[in-house]
């Protein structure tokens, strides 16, 4: 009914439109026939129809989804290739404000936050919904008063689906408490929403002033979030696009009250750390499998940047970036091991004359401990010669004797 309305209404206002069918074949006959009259009402009225056959019972079976799911992600997906096809200007879909309370009381079973009670957007990218300030009781006057038929799904009147449920039973219930219910729940969700917008504003100023981005870090201090009203939706929203849940949040907040550096929460993807005095987004490391450089290497890629192998004879000017080196090429043993550290692994750091632990040098300099399974050496024979990006041995280093160099320079 609501999508022969939105056609009707299309039709008198002007606007230029096609028409989309999907059949699931789950009615039989029915499915059938829903086909064969919506493609003649177009035919009729020489508007474009697009048709889809879709297995919905199969795609469901193959992705472990429900049915009603299914059909959503066929639907959708239909839409959108015509819509890209045929160059068309959105897609518009007839949900209204029948629907749009079903929506966020479902997203209220399910657990929310303040996003849920938004419910359908009237606009959102591609998807159009000119519907939504009209109920289903405006709409079925609107019908009645210009004698336009439709046909109904025969599963809309079963409550077996969670949606009809609360189509069928709950939602007449709540409405029927008192005669103003739909109108003070709108008013209720609208303000919320206008709540929720206030919220996101705020949000990003807040994350603006405390959120420092570094390279593929983001840092936050403890004390941007410790005492802080609302701590755990600010780190939620601040983590959420990294794949973070509500109760993940929630975890963090609470560990926050007595944070324990080495603490580590994990998405599909990325880690927070818990630093000395800051939390550390990142990136979860990938296994880095050893690479091997041999006397001819001119290049060498890794997962922080491609390093040109450049060979200089001495003398030459010095390179005093850390993330380069120079080393004294006769005193290297080929083929060079680039792997990441190991816990026992040691060195001499420039400048000084005893060895010392990989992990105690990566304390001294405050190395957060997000970075730390990041850290990679070059070994030469059993002798590490450089901690990749942070500084060399010293017994690789050049010296008066050096006669040719090999050079690592970051791109």
């Amino acid at each position: 009914m609501d999508s022969m309305c939105l056609a009707t209404l299309l039709i008198r206002s002007g606007i230029s439109f096609e028409i989309a069918h999907v059949n699931f074949q789950l009615r039989g006959k029915e499915s059938e026939g829903d086909r064969q009259f919506v493609q003649t009402w177009s035919e009729n009225h020489e508007i474009p129809f697009h048709l889809e056959h879709a297995d919905t019972e199969a795609v469901a079976e193959a992705q472990g989804i429900s049915i009603q799911m299914a059909a959503r992600e066929i639907r959708y997906r239909f839409f959108e290739k015509i819509r890209a096809d045929r160059k068309l200007n959105g897609i518009i879909l007839a949900h209204h404000q029948d629907d749009q309370l079903e929506t966020i009381f479902l997203n209220l079973l399910r657990g929310t936050g303040i996003e849920g009670i938004y419910g359908m957007a009237e606009q959102k990218g591609w998807l159009i919904r000119p519907l939504l300030p009209f109920s289903r009781a405006e709409i079925e006057a609107f019908m009645a008063a210009n004698q336009l038929t439709w046909r109904e799904d025969c599963s809309n009147v079963k409550d077996e689906y969670k949606r009809n449920n609360l189509r069928i039973n709950a939602l007449p219930a709540i409405l029927g408490l008192e005669a103003d219910a739909r109108k003070n729940l709108l008013t209720s969700f609208s303000r919320l929403k206008d709540t929720g917008r206030a919220f996101s504003g705020l949000f990003d100023l807040w994350k603006k002033e405390n959120v420092r981005e570094d390279s593929t870090y983001q840092v936050l201090p403890y004390s941007a979030v410790q005492n802080q009203p609302g701590a755990s939706t600010l780190l939620y929203f601040w983590l959420r696009p990294f794949g973070f849940n509500s109760d993940q949040a929630h975890s963090i907040a609470h560990a926050l009250d007595r944070p324990k550096p080495g603490t580590v929460f994990k998405s599909t993807g990325y880690l927070v750390h818990f630093d000395r005095e800051e939390l550390v987004l990142s990136p979860e490391p990938e296994i880095f499998e050893p690479l091997y450089v041999d006397d001819k290497a001119i290049d060498i890629q890794l997962p922080e940047g491609d390093y040109q192998v450049i060979r200089q004879d001495w003398p030459a000017q010095l390179d005093r970036n850390p993330l380069h080196a120079q080393l004294d090429a006769s005193r290297l043993e080929f083929p060079l091991e680039i792997r990441s550290w190991r816990e026992g692994d040691r060195f001499v750091p420039l400048g000084m004359n005893a060895k010392k632990k990989i992990s105690d040098y990566l304390i001294d300099i405050k190395m957060p401990l997000a970075k730390k399974k990041s850290v990679k050496v070059l070994v030469s024979g059993e002798e590490i010669a450089w901690v990749l990006g942070l500084r060399i041995a010293d017994w690789a280093k050049c010296t008066p004797a050096t006669q040719r160099i090999l050079y690592f320079k970051k791109r």
